[in-house]
């Protein structure tokens, strides 16, 4: 049911909802997040000009599909899609997908949001920001991600 693809391509969203619709009349709700690089404004180091995201080839894929099943247990899903994008990313530049459809709305919604939650903290994601100033550092895991991953039991 679920569609999981971790890339270095882009993606296209209407592409991508269209691929999960298509010929589709039992679907009542689809709930989408895109999640995009953002530039850092902090000054207490030197600019946020990317990010570069690695992974296990085959792990990650199974830990998302876990997350996945794990969804579909919860709500009523007709449909899911999950895309990642690893390798060097710019501000600006897509790095998430999620998609979920229900008969319902609420169940779409829902299951977007825990999905997006999950994959933030139980996805094999290794994230490292890099410098204007040609240095980098790799991002530790954050406090309000557990706290809305924790919302989902």
């Amino acid at each position: 049911m679920a569609h999981i693809k971790v890339q270095t391509e882009d993606f296209d969203v209407s592409a991508e909802i269209a691929a999960l619709t298509s010929e589709r009349t039992d679907i009542g709700g689809i709930g989408c997040f895109v999640g995009t690089v953002r530039a850092d404004a902090r000054t207490d180091r030197p600019a946020v000009v990317g990010m570069t995201l690695e992974h296990y080839p085959g792990m990650t894929e199974r830990a998302i599909a876990r997350i996945a099943d794990q969804a579909a247990e919860r709500w009523p899903l007709l449909g899911c899609t999950v895309i990642h994008r690893v390798g060097p990313l710019r501000p600006g530049e897509n790095i998430v997908l999620v998609i979920a459809t229900s008969a319902h709305r609420q169940a779409a919604l829902d299951a977007t949001g825990f999905l997006i939650d999950w994959l933030k903290t139980k996805a094999p994601f290794w994230k490292r920001e890099d410098f204007a100033d040609g240095g980098g550092a790799w991002v530790e895991a954050r406090e309000d991600d557990d706290a809305a991953a924790s919302r989902w039991g």
